[in-house]
């Protein structure tokens, strides 16, 4: 019996990704691949490279816990084409798959990329609902609009998903409180940084691949502290919401001169490789202003990034 192949991209390390839904592990093969090409259709950052690569393959042992097959492909592999659709290609030989199933990609190149494979390949191309507003939710909002403010999309997503409501009305009486984040930050001996996590055995051996084949690209490896783990990443938010979150709305818009992070979580990386999910790194924000720990500017400006911007861009 032929089995379904699920091709899962380097920003979808997430383990309730649709395309893993309503397939036993017994019946599917994962396929994940570091191929040259995406790393290197523009020139990435090393550090960048060496992020997504790790994490990609923490994230396969990850799967392999839960009872996945996963086939994965490493940059050095012997026979390694260079292309996502040519190692999806070669997987769907390996295994003999009929079907592949795969959740659409965030990137409109590597989603045309993959509807060109269609005549040779069934493909299944399933919703990415680890965002809040659905393709149509968005149409829908905007058909008819003469101009398509975040704000008012932004309060939409508030009503749906109930995020710093007070019944059918804004927590404090006001959708935003972006002009109480607009404060001048002073220089503070004592100011959060991120939380650092020291390279595993695997994250050193991506920093030695991208250090040999992408030499030529922007940047440096040293240090390397990002978290490539979902326990990590976890870590890193839980610390932000402590340490940085109640100044976070106070400060949100100020630069100072030798503060790389100031009071920003510095987990985006994480949030857009699916490491941490949205609505639940929201629900926090608002549990910690609930919990009084936080003022509501804070909590508001926070919850706005992602449910406002990230969700509308």
């Amino acid at each position: 019996m032929a089995k379904t192949l699920i091709l899962i991209l380097g920003d979808q390390l997430t383990p309730d990704l649709s395309s893993l839904r309503g397939v036993a592990p017994g019946e599917a093969v994962v396929l994940m691949a570091e191929v040259v090409g995406e790393a290197s259709y523009v020139r990435h950052h090393k550090k960048k490279i060496a992020f997504l690569f790790s994490a990609m393959r923490h994230f396969a042992e990850e799967l392999r816990l839960a009872g996945w097959q996963v086939d994965y492909v490493q940059l050095n592999d012997a026979g390694n084409c260079g292309s996502l659709a040519g190692e999806l290609l070669r997987a769907a030989e390996r295994h003999g798959a009929a079907h592949i199933r795969v959740t659409e990609p965030g990137e409109w190149r590597v989603l045309q990329g993959l509807q060109a494979l269609d005549t040779a390949l069934d493909i299944e191309i399933l919703p990415d609902d680890r965002f809040i507003a659905s393709h149509a939710e968005f149409n829908s909002w905007a058909e008819g609009r003469k101009a398509l403010r975040m704000e008012y999309f932004y309060r939409e997503m508030r009503r749906k998903t109930g995020l710093l409501m007070d019944g059918e009305q804004p927590e404090g009486g006001q959708w935003n409180f972006d002009h109480d984040n607009r404060k001048a930050a002073a220089r503070d001996l004592l100011m959060p940084q991120p939380l650092r996590f020291a390279p595993d055995a695997i994250t050193r051996e991506v920093i030695d691949l991208v250090d040999a084949r992408f030499a030529d690209h922007f940047g440096t490896l040293e240090p390397f502290w990002f978290a490539t783990t979902r326990a990590d990443a976890e870590a890193a938010f839980a610390h932000f919401l402590k340490t940085a979150l109640p100044h976070f709305g106070d400060y949100q818009d100020a630069m100072l001169a030798g503060e790389k992070f100031l009071y920003h979580a510095v987990v985006s990386l994480y949030l857009n490789c699916g490491l941490l999910d949205p609505l639940e790194m929201c629900r926090a924000v608002e549990a910690e202003y609930r919990e009084g720990r936080v003022p509501l500017n804070a909590a508001e400006g926070f919850i706005r990034q992602i449910i406002g911007w990230r969700e509308y861009v």
